[in-house]
């Protein structure tokens, strides 16, 4: 889908920090979490929650009540008029979302649409399904994020098989993916100076984690379970699988957190931004999806389509941002779109800073928004991965006009 009359409000977006999994935020409710931030993101940029005509609420874990999904979430924002739909699209998630919305407002509904995605993978359900026919009624169960990430029911494979699949197949060695993993975390750093000056950008600071109601157990000021990574260190490392490649050095973990977006027409993101003078279009939206056991490689086909339909090569854009579970994920990239490596994924990606499904790709078009605003503007290209060897990609048009 391409867009002419699509925009996000400068400044119209936050997100939580992201805490790895089994931290701070692993007591909270994944949608009253993102119902106190979202109150709080509105009412610090003076938006009424009554100012959306739709909630579009992504999430990939479910939880006690998530049934009711973005009509409860409307409601705990003061927005009880409004509904729309819950998206589960794995890792593409957010991608889904922001499309979705763009269709709306392209296709004549004029409003401002509210973008929310979160998602808890700590305590993560454990499901029981009735089964009958079982050996004397026993039913079948399954760990909701722990079973779904070590088996695809289609492809008969776990996530990181698909990283081996790629990396069999292109000849990517350890110590390439470690090369990679190591310049993302040195990238990451650049946004950690200054106080965390590029996080502040976009990220909602502190958190007050306060699950009783009571009393605040914690505060949380930045991303936290990010490992430290170091050559000596990632040279030590051991393949996950046995005769592979992938190290859990050169691949992400699983992760807590929110973030939220407002999707609009150019006139109303003059009205709702922090500053009108800044521009921020959305160009195109596209998905992929590729052979069998070959997740890492679904990335290009999506982002071919998404420059395809924004009018654009990849010559022409001047920052990219990629969900990269694994280090396979951009170095595939970085060959087969003639990109470096060293050319994407400034200020950090989730390969460092983990990924909570549903808001990972959010947090990236943010950074990939206020990347563009640093560089004086222009076209900038997200893209990511997801489960069933899919992908969805996402281009934005940034004009600053200060």
């Amino acid at each position: 889908m391409s867009f002419q009359n699509v925009y996000i409000p400068y400044g119209g977006y936050w997100c939580t920090p992201f805490v790895k999994w089994q931290g701070n935020f692993a007591s909270l409710h994944p949608i009253a979490f993102a119902a106190d931030v979202t109150r709080r993101a509105l009412a610090e940029r003076k938006i009424e929650p009554t100012t959306f005509g739709a909630l579009h609420l992504g999430m990939t874990v479910i939880a006690k009540g998530s049934f009711y999904g973005a009509p409860w979430l409307a409601g705990l924002i003061g927005a009880e008029g409004i509904s729309g739909p819950t998206i589960n699209q794995a890792c593409a998630t957010s991608a889904r979302v922001i499309g979705g919305a763009a269709f709306e407002v392209e296709t004549g509904n004029g409003a401002a649409i509210l973008c929310v995605t979160a998602d808890r993978t700590s305590n993560g359900p454990h499901v029981v399904y009735p089964n009958p026919l079982g050996a004397g009624g026993k039913p079948e169960s399954e760990d909701w994020v722990w079973d779904n990430f070590n088996c695809d029911p289609f492809a008969r494979n776990a996530m990181i098989e698909t990283a081996e699949n790629v990396a069999r197949e292109e000849e990517i060695t350890t110590a390439e993916q470690h090369e990679v993993a190591l310049m993302r975390y040195a990238q990451y750093q650049a946004a950690l100076k200054d106080d965390a000056a590029f996080h502040k950008r976009y990220m909602l600071t502190p958190v007050e984690v306060n699950p009783s109601g009571r009393k605040a157990i914690a505060s949380v000021k930045d991303d936290e379970g990010v490992f430290p990574s170091t050559a000596e260190g990632l040279a030590k490392l051991k393949p996950v699988v046995p005769n592979g490649t992938v190290t859990f050095g050169a691949q992400t973990y699983p992760a807590d957190g929110n973030a939220g977006m407002i999707v609009t027409t150019k006139e109303r993101a003059d009205e709702l931004g922090k500053d009108s003078t800044v521009s921020i279009q959305i160009a195109s939206f596209a998905q992929s999806r590729v052979k069998k056991g070959f997740m890492p490689a679904a990335n290009v086909p999506a982002a071919k389509r998404a420059l395809e339909l924004a009018g654009i090569t990849i010559g022409g854009v001047k920052a990219i941002k990629t969900h990269n579970p694994f280090a396979v994920n951009d170095i595939f990239f970085s060959r087969e779109m003639g990109v470096k490596t060293e050319a994407m994924n400034n200020y950090g990606s989730s390969l460092v800073w983990g990924h909570p499904q549903g808001p990972t790709g959010m947090r990236l078009i943010m950074e990939l928004i206020e990347e563009l605003v640093l560089l004086g503007g222009g076209y900038g290209l997200f893209t990511g991965c997801a489960a069933g060897d899919s992908a969805a990609a996402v281009v934005v048009k940034v004009a600053d006009g200060r």
